[in-house]
Formats: C-alpha cells, structure tokens, sequence
C-alpha cells in the first residue's frame, strides 16, 4: 500500500478528513438520504464505524468478530456514543495501519481472507469513497487526503474490468477525462460525482 512515489502511505490524514465530516454531522441529517441508495446518514455513520473497526483489527491481525462480519449482512446501525466513539475508532484504524506489519501475511475483513497489503488498500478505498458519500449527504466540503485519493483511485481503476466487481461496485459512471481526480475515482466506484441531495 504505497503512494505513487512509493512511500508506504499514512492512512492517518485520511482518517482525519473523515472524522472532520463527522464532527460537521446534524441530528436533524440523521434520517437524509447519501450516495447509497440503501443507507440514510445513519446508516453510513454505523458502516464507517464497522468498517474502522474492522480494518483497525484487520491491520492488528485481532481477527474475530469485528473482522469476520460480512458489511451485507445487515442494515448498519448507529450506536449511542457514535460521536465520541467514531472519531477515537477512526484514529485507531489509522495508527493500526501504520506497524509494516499490517500489510504483511494474510488477515480477514467483511468475513474474507486476503492478503494485509490488499487488506490496506480496500481500507483506503473505503475512506476515501465514504467520505466522499458523507460529505455529499450533509452538505460539507470534502478534501481527501492527496494521497489516499491517488491510491482509491488507482485500485478502483485496477477493478474495471475484474469480472467479480459486480458483487462489490456498481457500474462505472462516465466522467469526462479531465475532471478532478476525485470525481474520477467516484465515478469509478460506481457513483455519480453530480449527485447531491
């Protein structure tokens, strides 16, 4: 999981954005629709909080509950405590990630096994494609860490034309070729960078 000078990349600012756009979170959005047909903000905040914990466990090799539930499994909720809790679990996700040796050896995520480095790399995805989602959905200013939206972008490009992408992203949205990178990743995550709320 390296940027595209091949230093190993620091999951932290991106962790950080994502806890920015939390903290921006209303009560009064809890029930507004995102990005993702099936989830309110709610419903996105409770997946951003399992999937930190589930790749901050992922990172730590701490395999078990967190890391063997499939995110389809069920309708993400929202746990009392999320705006404390969240943030602190995003950090986590984010200091987990930096020990070389979550990248190495095989781990489990969503209840599949793969490699850390690619483990790494879904993790990055789903920060930067998240974020992007929340951000959206209540209105706020986005700006991804420069690096973790190379790296999304590049992996999301990698899956175009993976015949087992269907079970994870949507098709691709046509964006024209000199957009900005993140609408280009959006795009490419199977989202319409032009939806708004």
């Amino acid at each position: 999981m390296t940027d595209t000078t091949g230093t190993t990349l620091d999951l932290g600012p991106q962790t950080e954005a994502v806890a920015q756009l939390v903290a921006g979170v209303t009560d009064e959005q809890l029930a507004d629709p995102t990005p993702c047909p099936a989830y309110a903000v709610r419903h996105l905040l409770g997946h951003l909080a399992g999937l930190a914990a589930a790749f901050r466990d992922a990172a730590r090799k701490d395999l078990g509950a967190t890391t063997d539930t499939s995110p389809g499994s069920a309708l993400p909720e929202l746990a009392p405590g999320w705006r404390e809790d969240l943030p602190d679990v995003l950090a986590e996700l984010g200091d987990a990630w930096r020990d070389p040796a979550a990248r190495t050896g095989m781990t489990r995520a969503g209840g599949v096994d793969l490699p850390g480095e690619v483990a790494g790399l879904v993790a990055t995805d789903e920060l930067v494609v998240h974020g992007w989602d929340l951000a959206r959905a209540t209105g706020q200013p986005y700006s991804p860490d420069p690096a973790a939206l190379r790296v999304c972008h590049d992996f999301l490009a990698a899956s175009v034309d993976d015949p087992g992408r269907g079970a994870v992203f949507g098709p691709v949205v046509t964006v024209e070729a000199d957009a900005p990178l993140l609408d280009r990743a959006i795009g490419l995550s199977g989202r319409d960078p032009r939806w708004t709320r």
